[in-house]
């Protein structure tokens, strides 16, 4: 119980961390948010749970192809966001996204890479 309970508060710290570095600097808290510190520390996570490399390497190998799909998201919220307001530009973005990854996740169907 006591490892669950600093698993969270490391994860939950990084986290906070971003978002402290994005109220202070735009440019600084967007390169720590866009670097992978929540797939490294998934990585490390299942590592120390020692799960099989297999499943560890799966996680990574999905994990690119799943961001994709996403990145357009981050152009589009400030875009609409001036226009539309905080809430609804995300509720917009989300769907957005979500048929984005559909759409991707058909187009890389045929080329073997399964991600549904």
């Amino acid at each position: 119980m006591q490892y669950l309970i600093i698993k969270y508060l490391i994860t939950a710290g990084v986290v906070v961390l971003v978002s402290e570095f994005a109220k202070r600097s735009d440019k600084l808290g967007g390169l720590i948010a866009a670097l992978p510190m929540v797939t490294v520390l998934t990585l490390i996570w299942l590592y120390v749970e020692h799960q099989p490399t297999s499943k560890i390497a799966n996680h990574a190998y999905y994990t690119f192809w799943y961001v994709l799909p996403t990145l357009p998201m981050f152009l589009l919220f400030p875009y609409l966001l001036p226009k539309w307001g905080f809430v609804l530009s995300l509720i917009s973005c989300v769907i957005f996204t979500v048929v984005v990854f559909l759409v991707f996740a058909l187009v890389m169907k045929k080329f073997g890479v399964d991600l549904l």
